[in-house]
């Protein structure tokens, strides 16, 4: 039988969400952005009437306002859109319960078994559009296909508040002139390789020799051929399947370019603060660690280890995070965001240490005295909050300064 699945996208979703909340930002262009005043501060939405003055999403808020003087911001109000998000999803399971979140306003589903109750993809597609206008107060676009890279291609494709259809019959004729960026999982990397090799539409794409895709891109590239030609055959998961955790990471751009040791030090104590408690709620010891920088040009590098003894200590990933900052970051250049990421992850208790007669009993020991301490400072915040304890390294300079100089 031939699928239908569907891709549900969520028009402008943060800003959608801060307008039922204020109606007065429908008035004008708005968006929605972190903290205006500090560098932490891009654009995270915008409405109709921003993007006709060229707003971006993902760009500075001082680049928006020198488009758009008269832009009206507001703060990101997180815990609204995991609500409006659920909301989204529980009109979605009424349908069926293949329903696959791919973010907090975009879902997958997949309504080949409910269509002898509802009617056609495009007949469901229409009906979950209305009722998301009249029930949530959102609107979203709607792709329907026999795969998920077509349906994820047609919600993109008539927006705001649109249904596209990408069917076998029609999908040459209308997929495979769309440039190739607009393929899952096409990003500027792979967009700039493409280019290069002469690469512009998704029909191109289709027709390139496997092998030498494969030359260039690895699996990567087996995977993006298959898209191309309409062969991705990935199921859409039960909504209530157990989703496996295949990588715990954690990033922070600074309000002030980070120079020196003791201020990278104070942002990846605070990163990897957050990864090795999440590690251990999970369960897990991780077996590679990725660190990723930015500097102040939007430059980006990225280096990874894999360890010789799979760990969740907090003070663990704080060493060997300073340790790949130190090999491959120039002492002094600034940096403007880091990210520790933990990766290849094992359950704890089956990522049992191999003793041998060289692994000196003190090291065994302050592994163990680690493990406790972690442990204990779980506790503790999980009890009195997260503020109840902190490291001293994720405290700024002057903050201790101030602390310390207190009467």
């Amino acid at each position: 039988m031939e699928r239908t699945i569907l891709h549900c996208d969520c028009n402008a979703f943060y800003v959608s969400v801060e307008t039922l909340l204020d109606p007065t930002l429908a008035e004008g262009p708005s968006a929605v952005c972190g903290d205006p005043e500090s560098r932490r501060g891009i654009i995270l939405a915008k409405n109709e009437k921003a993007k006709a003055f060229g707003v971006q999403t993902a760009e500075t808020i001082w680049q928006a306002r020198r488009k758009c003087p008269d832009l009206r911001l507001v703060a990101p109000h997180r815990s609204e859109y995991v609500k409006y998000s659920r909301r989204c999803n529980e009109l979605y399971l009424q349908y069926t319960d293949l329903v696959d979140p791919f973010g907090i306003d975009e879902s997958f589903l997949d309504v080949t078994g409910t269509a002898h109750l509802f009617g056609t993809g495009e007949q469901i597609a229409d009906e979950l559009r209305r009722r998301m206008r009249v029930e949530v107060g959102l609107t979203i676009s709607v792709g329907v296909s026999f795969n998920r890279a077509f349906a994820k291609l047609g919600s993109d494709y008539k927006k705001p508040d649109g249904t596209t259809v990408f069917s076998r019959g029609n999908y040459k004729d209308k997929v495979w002139p769309l440039p190739v960026s607009a393929l899952l999982y096409v990003g500027r990397h792979a967009l700039d390789k493409l280019s290069r090799l002469g690469v512009y539409t998704i029909g191109d794409l289709a027709v390139c020799d496997p092998a030498f895709l494969h030359g260039v891109f690895g699996k990567m590239g087996d995977t993006l051929l298959c898209y191309a030609r309409g062969e991705d055959d990935e199921p859409v998961r039960p909504f209530y399947e157990e989703r496996e955790v295949k990588s715990v990471g954690n990033s922070m751009t600074f309000a002030h370019n980070l120079v020196g040791e003791d201020e990278c030090r104070m942002g990846l104590t605070a990163l990897c603060d957050n990864v090795g408690r999440r590690l251990r709620r999970h369960g897990l010891v991780c077996q590679t660690v990725q660190l990723g920088i930015r500097d102040p040009e939007f430059r980006n590098r990225s280096r990874q280890v894999t360890l010789e003894r799979p760990t969740n200590s907090t003070r663990a990933l704080i060493d060997i995070s300073m340790a790949l900052l130190r090999a491959h970051w120039q002492p002094g250049r600034p940096i403007r965001l880091l990210s520790v990421t933990a990766a290849n992850l094992l359950p704890e208790a089956q990522s049992c240490e191999q003793l041998s007669l060289f692994d000196a009993a003190e090291a065994r020991q302050a592994r163990e005295k680690q493990r406790r301490l972690d442990r204990t400072v779980d506790a503790l915040r999980e009890r009195f909050g997260d503020q109840s304890v902190v490291f001293a390294h994720s405290v700024k300079k002057e903050d201790k300064e101030k602390e310390e100089n207190k009467p």
